[in-house]
């Protein structure tokens, strides 16, 4: 009687056609993941918005006066997570999912649009850009962590990953 098994060659044909179906899944699910964590950081600017449209009220309609970012959490700055933080429940308000490194040193995965700061939120004005505050950008990514994209919260308090403005002619 003999024993039936695999030879090396259909181990090896097996192999192959698993290795060639995990190289097919890789890309498609690395991109479901950088899909989801996009979103997710749509949602977090979203949510500071919440966080800043409280503070508009709470200060007659004026922006905080924020530096644009800081280098390291040791540093004195008024920035986005130290002025906004009691308008959260938690820091990680301020951590994009994407952001594996700069939240940790800074404290934020965010930027502040500092040429905005202080103003009335009804008469703010970027690059030439005035009642459209759709087009006038608050809050964005410190890095484009999102298939090279950046997403930014605008004056009306919507989040997208589209530039809406235009520098220059």
């Amino acid at each position: 009687m003999k024993h039936r098994g695999f030879t090396l060659t259909e181990l090896l044909v097996v192999i192959a056609i698993i290795g060639a179906l995990a190289g097919i899944a890789y890309p498609i699910t690395s991109s479901f993941i950088g899909k989801s964590r996009e979103a997710a950081c749509l949602n977090n600017l979203r949510s500071l918005g919440v966080g800043l449209q409280t503070y508009i009220q709470e200060h007659n309609e004026r922006l905080p006066t924020l530096e644009t970012g800081r280098k390291s959490k040791s540093e004195d700055l008024p920035v986005l997570d130290t002025v906004l933080l009691p308008y959260f429940k938690s820091p990680e308000a301020f951590q994009c999912p994407a952001d594996k490194e700069k939240y940790a040193s800074t404290g934020s995965s965010y930027l502040w649009n500092s040429t905005q700061s202080g103003q009335l939120i009804s008469q703010l004005v970027f690059f030439g850009i005035k009642d459209r505050p759709d087009k006038i950008p608050l809050i964005f990514d410190k890095e484009a962590w999102h298939s090279g994209k950046v997403n930014f919260l605008y004056a009306d308090l919507s989040s997208a990953n589209k530039q809406r403005f235009v520098v220059g002619n």
